[in-house]
Parts: structure tokens; sequence; C-alpha cells
């Protein structure tokens, strides 16, 4: 999965952790993505097992929809969140490297 699709399915799987009633437009709002893009990348969660929605729509005290988190999901996203962590501070230490880099020829010239 590329980076980028990685960063949107640990910000799903991070918020329906945290939330698993939250809505499909809520969640697309907080992921700063279209609705669409949202509901395209939920499916292929749902599809690789790490999401179960459950339609309680037939109950008026619920929501219509819950997104729950499976094992498999818990999984995908701890692995996820250390890959993540392990780019973006590797991201981080090239720029401080190049930002000292660029301190240097300033200071210099």
């Amino acid at each position: 999965m590329p980076p980028v699709a990685d960063e949107l399915s640990i910000t799903i799987l991070r918020r329906l952790a945290d939330s698993p009633d939250v809505n499909q437009r809520e969640l697309a709002e907080h992921a700063g993505v279209s609705l669409g893009r949202l509901n395209y990348a939920l499916r292929a969660l749902v599809d690789k097992g790490w999401v179960k929605v459950g339609n309680f729509s037939r109950n008026p005290h619920k929501l219509g929809y819950a997104y729950l988190l499976t094992p498999r999901g818990i999984s995908a996203k701890t692995r996820l969140t250390k890959a993540f962590l392990a780019r973006k501070m590797s991201e981080y230490d090239a720029l401080r490297e190049q930002i000292e880099h660029l301190r240097r020829e300033v200071e210099g010239g």
C-alpha cells in the first residue's frame, strides 16, 4: 500500500477505534478527504477484514451503522502506525539535516 493510502487507513482505523459510531461524513471530514474517497477506502478496509460494519437501522435507539475494528484491524492499525512513525521520523531526521546544511550555508555566505 502506498504511503498516502497507509496514512488514510491509519486515520480511519484510529478514528474508528475511538468512535465506532462515527458516520462517513464526519469520518471524511476528519480525514480531510472527499466522501467518495472515504467510502472507497472504508470498503477496502472492510474487504481486508480489518473493519466490520454493523447495521442497526432497525433499532430506533441506535445509529444507522457502527464500524468496529476486528482483531485483524487492531493488529493492522498497530503495524501501520509503527511503519508510519518510522517513516515520519526518517523524514524528520532528513529535514533536520537539510535545515542545518542550509543554516551553515547562509551563515557562511
